[in-house]
Protein backbone atom coordinates (compact mmCIF):
# COMPACT_ATOMS: atom_id res chain seq x y z
CA UNK A 1 0.00 0.00 0.00
CA UNK A 2 1.25 3.37 -0.79
CA UNK A 3 1.42 6.00 2.46
CA UNK A 4 -1.01 9.50 1.75
CA UNK A 5 2.24 11.45 1.22
CA UNK A 6 3.40 9.56 -1.60
CA UNK A 7 0.04 9.40 -3.62
CA UNK A 8 0.50 13.30 -3.26
CA UNK A 9 3.72 13.68 -4.85
CA UNK A 10 2.99 10.69 -7.82
CA UNK A 11 0.02 13.01 -8.10
CA UNK A 12 1.92 16.36 -8.41
CA UNK A 13 4.84 14.90 -10.30
CA UNK A 14 1.82 13.66 -12.96
CA UNK A 15 -0.10 17.39 -13.11
CA UNK A 16 3.78 19.08 -13.19
CA UNK A 17 4.79 18.46 -17.23
CA UNK A 18 1.09 18.96 -18.17
CA UNK A 19 1.72 22.94 -17.44
CA UNK A 20 5.32 23.39 -17.92
CA UNK A 21 4.23 22.87 -21.45
CA UNK A 22 2.51 24.70 -23.73
CA UNK A 23 -0.27 23.17 -26.01
CA UNK A 24 -0.35 24.62 -29.71
CA UNK A 25 -3.13 25.14 -31.23
CA UNK A 26 -3.41 24.93 -35.38
CA UNK A 27 -3.24 29.28 -35.00
CA UNK A 28 -0.02 29.26 -32.98
CA UNK A 29 2.03 27.08 -34.82
CA UNK A 30 4.33 29.88 -35.13
CA UNK A 31 4.80 30.59 -31.57
CA UNK A 32 8.04 30.02 -30.38
CA UNK A 33 6.56 29.31 -26.63
CA UNK A 34 4.68 26.79 -28.15
CA UNK A 35 5.63 23.08 -28.06
CA UNK A 36 4.04 20.68 -29.90
CA UNK A 37 4.13 16.87 -29.60
CA UNK A 38 2.36 13.85 -31.30
CA UNK A 39 1.36 10.91 -30.15
CA UNK A 40 4.33 8.88 -31.73
CA UNK A 41 6.80 11.32 -30.23
CA UNK A 42 5.30 11.40 -26.84
CA UNK A 43 7.79 10.90 -24.00
CA UNK A 44 7.07 7.41 -22.31
CA UNK A 45 10.00 6.89 -20.17
CA UNK A 46 9.08 7.27 -16.85
CA UNK A 47 11.90 9.68 -16.04
CA UNK A 48 11.20 11.66 -19.01
CA UNK A 49 7.40 11.61 -17.93
CA UNK A 50 7.29 12.03 -14.22
CA UNK A 51 10.50 14.15 -14.03
CA UNK A 52 12.52 13.26 -10.64
CA UNK A 53 9.61 11.85 -8.65
CA UNK A 54 10.79 9.38 -5.92
CA UNK A 55 10.97 5.70 -6.81
CA UNK A 56 8.42 3.54 -3.56
CA UNK A 57 9.83 0.78 -1.85
CA UNK A 58 10.61 -2.69 -3.88
CA UNK A 59 6.90 -4.95 -3.75
CA UNK A 60 7.18 -8.15 -2.10
CA UNK A 61 8.48 -11.13 -4.33
CA UNK A 62 6.64 -13.49 -6.06
CA UNK A 63 6.32 -16.91 -5.70
CA UNK A 64 8.34 -19.36 -7.77
CA UNK A 65 6.85 -20.54 -10.87
CA UNK A 66 6.05 -24.43 -11.43
CA UNK A 67 8.39 -26.26 -13.29
CA UNK A 68 8.08 -26.20 -17.33
CA UNK A 69 7.62 -29.30 -19.22
CA UNK A 70 9.89 -31.37 -20.61
CA UNK A 71 11.38 -30.02 -24.07
CA UNK A 72 11.69 -31.47 -27.12
CA UNK A 73 14.49 -34.10 -27.72
CA UNK A 74 17.07 -32.34 -29.28
CA UNK A 75 18.46 -33.81 -32.80
CA UNK A 76 21.07 -37.07 -33.06
CA UNK A 77 24.98 -35.53 -32.74
CA UNK A 78 27.30 -36.11 -35.79
CA UNK A 79 28.63 -39.88 -35.75
CA UNK A 80 32.31 -39.50 -33.75
CA UNK A 81 35.65 -40.72 -35.54
CA UNK A 82 36.89 -44.33 -35.84
CA UNK A 83 38.95 -44.92 -32.74
CA UNK A 84 42.76 -46.38 -33.06
CA UNK A 85 42.98 -49.71 -34.43
CA UNK A 86 44.05 -52.41 -31.46
CA UNK A 87 46.43 -55.08 -31.15
CA UNK A 88 46.01 -57.82 -32.88
CA UNK A 89 44.61 -60.99 -31.03
CA UNK A 90 45.70 -64.52 -30.08
CA UNK A 91 44.04 -67.38 -32.83
CA UNK A 92 43.58 -70.53 -29.67
CA UNK A 93 42.19 -73.26 -31.45
CA UNK A 94 39.94 -75.66 -29.56
CA UNK A 95 40.93 -78.87 -29.43
CA UNK A 96 38.00 -81.29 -29.08
CA UNK A 97 38.84 -85.23 -27.80
CA UNK A 98 36.66 -87.92 -27.70
CA UNK A 99 36.22 -89.19 -23.95
CA UNK A 100 39.06 -91.45 -22.32
CA UNK A 101 38.06 -94.83 -22.65
CA UNK A 102 39.00 -97.79 -20.49
CA UNK A 103 41.63 -100.22 -22.04
CA UNK A 104 43.15 -103.22 -19.95
CA UNK A 105 43.44 -106.63 -20.71
CA UNK A 106 44.33 -109.79 -18.35
CA UNK A 107 46.30 -113.28 -19.04
CA UNK A 108 46.06 -115.75 -16.38
CA UNK A 109 47.51 -119.09 -16.36
CA UNK A 110 46.21 -121.83 -13.92
CA UNK A 111 49.58 -123.43 -12.05
CA UNK A 112 52.18 -121.77 -13.88
CA UNK A 113 55.07 -123.71 -11.78
CA UNK A 114 57.90 -122.69 -14.05
CA UNK A 115 61.06 -123.29 -12.02
CA UNK A 116 63.50 -121.56 -14.42
CA UNK A 117 66.20 -119.09 -12.36
CA UNK A 118 66.97 -116.89 -15.78
CA UNK A 119 64.72 -116.28 -18.68
CA UNK A 120 61.42 -115.43 -19.70
CA UNK A 121 58.52 -116.33 -17.48
CA UNK A 122 55.06 -115.50 -19.52
CA UNK A 123 54.44 -112.67 -21.60
CA UNK A 124 51.08 -111.10 -22.81
CA UNK A 125 50.13 -108.80 -25.92
CA UNK A 126 48.32 -105.54 -25.77
CA UNK A 127 47.76 -102.84 -28.21
CA UNK A 128 48.28 -99.41 -26.99
CA UNK A 129 46.04 -96.90 -28.23
CA UNK A 130 47.86 -93.83 -27.55
CA UNK A 131 51.58 -92.74 -27.55
CA UNK A 132 51.54 -89.99 -25.19
CA UNK A 133 49.59 -92.37 -22.55
CA UNK A 134 51.15 -94.55 -19.82
CA UNK A 135 51.04 -98.71 -19.27
CA UNK A 136 49.87 -100.07 -15.57
CA UNK A 137 51.38 -103.54 -14.95
CA UNK A 138 50.98 -106.20 -12.62
CA UNK A 139 52.26 -109.19 -12.33
CA UNK A 140 50.63 -111.55 -9.32
CA UNK A 141 51.24 -114.85 -8.66
CA UNK A 142 53.61 -117.48 -6.29
CA UNK A 143 57.47 -116.58 -5.97
CA UNK A 144 59.96 -118.82 -4.04
CA UNK A 145 64.06 -118.10 -4.05
CA UNK A 146 65.99 -121.13 -1.96
CA UNK A 147 69.78 -121.47 -1.77
CA UNK A 148 72.18 -122.64 0.77
CA UNK A 149 74.04 -119.58 1.25
CA UNK A 150 73.12 -116.20 0.91
CA UNK A 151 71.69 -115.30 -2.74
CA UNK A 152 69.28 -112.78 -4.89
CA UNK A 153 67.09 -113.12 -7.53
CA UNK A 154 65.09 -110.25 -9.43
CA UNK A 155 61.55 -110.44 -11.68
CA UNK A 156 61.03 -107.53 -13.80
CA UNK A 157 58.78 -106.07 -17.00
CA UNK A 158 59.81 -105.66 -20.62
CA UNK A 159 58.22 -103.77 -23.60
CA UNK A 160 59.01 -105.11 -26.75
CA UNK A 161 61.83 -106.70 -24.94
CA UNK A 162 63.42 -103.68 -23.63
CA UNK A 163 62.85 -102.91 -19.69
CA UNK A 164 61.51 -100.11 -18.64
CA UNK A 165 63.14 -96.49 -18.81
CA UNK A 166 59.88 -94.47 -18.17
CA UNK A 167 61.67 -93.60 -15.53
CA UNK A 168 62.47 -96.50 -14.36
CA UNK A 169 62.55 -100.86 -14.43
CA UNK A 170 59.14 -102.20 -13.05
CA UNK A 171 60.76 -104.45 -11.24
CA UNK A 172 60.88 -106.75 -7.61
CA UNK A 173 62.98 -109.05 -5.54
CA UNK A 174 63.95 -111.82 -3.34
CA UNK A 175 66.85 -111.86 -0.77
CA UNK A 176 67.95 -114.65 0.88
CA UNK A 177 70.60 -115.11 3.45
CA UNK A 178 70.86 -117.78 4.21
CA UNK A 179 69.41 -122.12 4.70
CA UNK A 180 69.05 -124.01 7.78
CA UNK A 181 73.14 -125.54 7.30
CA UNK A 182 72.66 -127.79 10.53
CA UNK A 183 69.86 -129.69 9.35
CA UNK A 184 71.53 -129.85 6.14
CA UNK A 185 68.58 -128.45 4.20
CA UNK A 186 67.37 -125.45 2.90
CA UNK A 187 64.44 -122.79 3.62
CA UNK A 188 61.64 -123.30 0.71
CA UNK A 189 58.92 -120.95 1.19
CA UNK A 190 56.59 -119.76 -1.34
CA UNK A 191 54.59 -116.84 -1.31
CA UNK A 192 51.87 -114.64 -3.72
CA UNK A 193 53.56 -111.41 -4.33
CA UNK A 194 53.14 -108.84 -6.98
CA UNK A 195 55.78 -106.71 -9.53
CA UNK A 196 54.27 -103.66 -10.42
CA UNK A 197 54.49 -100.43 -11.91
CA UNK A 198 53.64 -97.69 -14.23
CA UNK A 199 56.05 -97.14 -17.31
CA UNK A 200 55.72 -94.10 -19.55
CA UNK A 201 57.51 -93.67 -23.00
CA UNK A 202 55.41 -96.62 -25.02
CA UNK A 203 54.45 -95.63 -28.53
CA UNK A 204 51.23 -96.62 -29.39
CA UNK A 205 50.42 -100.03 -31.39
CA UNK A 206 50.74 -104.09 -30.50
CA UNK A 207 53.17 -104.32 -27.22
CA UNK A 208 54.63 -107.81 -25.88
CA UNK A 209 54.93 -107.11 -22.39
CA UNK A 210 56.26 -110.02 -20.26
CA UNK A 211 57.51 -110.70 -16.86
CA UNK A 212 61.33 -112.14 -16.59
CA UNK A 213 63.46 -114.15 -13.97
CA UNK A 214 67.11 -112.60 -13.17
CA UNK A 215 69.70 -112.29 -10.84
CA UNK A 216 70.60 -109.45 -8.29
CA UNK A 217 73.78 -106.83 -9.15
CA UNK A 218 77.05 -108.59 -7.24
CA UNK A 219 74.96 -111.47 -5.79
CA UNK A 220 75.03 -114.78 -6.46
CA UNK A 221 72.04 -116.76 -7.88
CA UNK A 222 69.53 -119.40 -6.48
CA UNK A 223 67.29 -121.47 -6.96
CA UNK A 224 64.10 -119.63 -7.92
CA UNK A 225 60.56 -120.58 -8.97
CA UNK A 226 57.43 -118.72 -10.29
CA UNK A 227 53.51 -119.64 -9.77
CA UNK A 228 53.84 -122.94 -7.93
CA UNK A 229 50.45 -124.30 -7.06
CA UNK A 230 48.48 -121.27 -7.61
CA UNK A 231 46.94 -119.26 -10.42
CA UNK A 232 49.67 -116.77 -11.78
CA UNK A 233 48.05 -113.41 -13.62
CA UNK A 234 49.54 -110.16 -15.90
CA UNK A 235 46.80 -107.18 -16.05
CA UNK A 236 47.96 -104.32 -18.55
CA UNK A 237 46.02 -101.38 -18.13
CA UNK A 238 46.46 -97.84 -20.44
CA UNK A 239 46.01 -94.89 -18.11
CA UNK A 240 45.85 -91.04 -19.52
CA UNK A 241 48.84 -88.78 -18.59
Amino acid sequence: MMSPLGRLLLALCLVLPLYAVEKCTGNDADNPNCTRHSEEARPTDSNTMYGSCLQGPAGTPGREGNPGTNGIPGTPGIPGRDGLRGEKGECISEIFEEPWRPNYKQCAWNSLNYGIDLGKIADCTFTKLRSDSALRVLFIGSLRLKCKAACCQRWYFTFNGAECTGPLPVESIIYLDQGSPELNSTINIHRTSSVEGLCEGVKAGLVDVAIWVGTCADYPRGDASTGWNSVSRIVIEELPK
